[in-house]
């Protein structure tokens, strides 16, 4: 099974300008391991969310991107070359473009994240 098909990733914003929706809900409404569904785009950027209930993704970068992760409930662990973040509910970091990093939970966690909409969610080859 390649990387790509481990997690359920969904780029095409799901609610358009003006459109109400709402977070808790639609992650309540995931009982994939790895979930990850854009919400909606702002300019030329994602704004997506992840709902990660159990497992990592793999070890990747993206090359042009900056990576911005926002935790809502749970705890999301992102190992970097050398440390780990450890985020809680209602911290925030940028992994900033060219950086290898693999995030992982030990928990049901639910992720904010904002990136620019030329990315590749399982990282560059």
């Amino acid at each position: 099974m390649t990387d790509d098909q481990k997690y359920k990733i969904h780029m095409e914003p799901k609610f358009e300008s003006l459109q109400l929706f709402d977070v808790p809900l639609l992650a309540s409404l995931c009982n994939e391991k790895w979930f990850n569904q854009t919400l909606c785009k702002v300019n030329d950027q994602l704004v997506r969310l992840g709902v990660f209930n159990e497992g990592e993704f793999h070890w990747h970068k993206h090359d042009n991107e900056d990576e911005f992760f926002f935790v809502l409930s749970g705890e999301l662990s992102i190992e970097l070359e050398g440390e780990t973040v450890i985020l809680r509910p209602h911290n925030g970091i940028t992994v900033p473009k060219g950086v290898l990093h693999r995030p992982y939970v030990k928990e049901a966690t639910v992720v904010l994240m904002v990136e620019s909409d030329s990315v590749t969610p399982t990282g560059d080859k």
